[in-house]
């Protein structure tokens, strides 16, 4: 399988809930025969993005993942608190992002703010 359904949920903003995220976003890329090395990027990519979206002052958090020729992206929903987004406190974080991710960035549109991860798959079954 070239690509995978688009999937979204709804969690709420807590930190015990980056490990519903995680494997979801995990079990996504391996349904979607990525790779394990794409795999273990896209668990990475999803949980730390999951912290920064907590961070903005959200109730709940909406995650879509969605796959494309060679690419995934997963798209937070963030809060009104941007600026604790930009908080030192995260710093980790994008530096994490940054290593793993194609592109990563805030995106608006007229339904809010969003954090988007573009990530580069090779796929499994790929010869190098």
């Amino acid at each position: 399988m070239t690509c995978a359904e688009p999937i979204s949920l709804t969690v709420p903003a807590a930190p015990e809930f980056a490990r519903v995220v995680r494997m979801c976003a995990a079990s996504a890329a391996a349904v979607a025969d990525l790779s394990l090395e794409d795999v273990e990027d896209v668990r990475m990519a999803a949980e730390e993005g999951f912290v920064y979206a907590c961070a903005t002052g959200q109730a709940s958090v909406e995650c879509g993942i969605a796959f494309g020729d060679g690419t995934l992206e997963i798209v937070y929903s963030l809060g009104e608190d941007l600026e604790a987004a930009g908080d030192d406190s995260l710093d980790l974080v994008e530096a994490l992002l940054a290593a793993i991710c194609e592109d990563f960035g805030v995106a608006d549109d007229e339904s809010g703010s969003f954090l988007v991860l573009t990530l580069r798959t090779g796929g499994a079954h790929d010869e190098h």
